[in-house]
């Protein structure tokens, strides 16, 4: 993502010990969705797409740009 937004050579977020679990910064895929759109010019939170007659989002509803990461 370097490039198109996001600091360069950027560490976000904090393991333990053995690197098996996030403690601080955690980032899920919808967050990372979010913020992929958002560098994009998009709006995570209007773009849906209709399947089986119901709306759905991309990030669902979890979806959160994380802009502490951007340039």
């Amino acid at each position: 993502m370097a490039g198109g937004g996001v600091k360069g050579g950027f560490r976000y977020g904090k393991t333990d010990d053995f690197g098996y679990y996030a403690i601080e910064g955690r980032m899920t895929i919808h967050d990372l969705h979010a913020t992929m759109l958002y560098l994009m010019g998009l709006d995570h939170e209007r773009l849906t797409y209709q399947y089986a007659g119901r709306d759905f989002r991309l990030t669902d509803v979890h979806g959160t740009v994380a802009h502490e990461i951007m340039a």
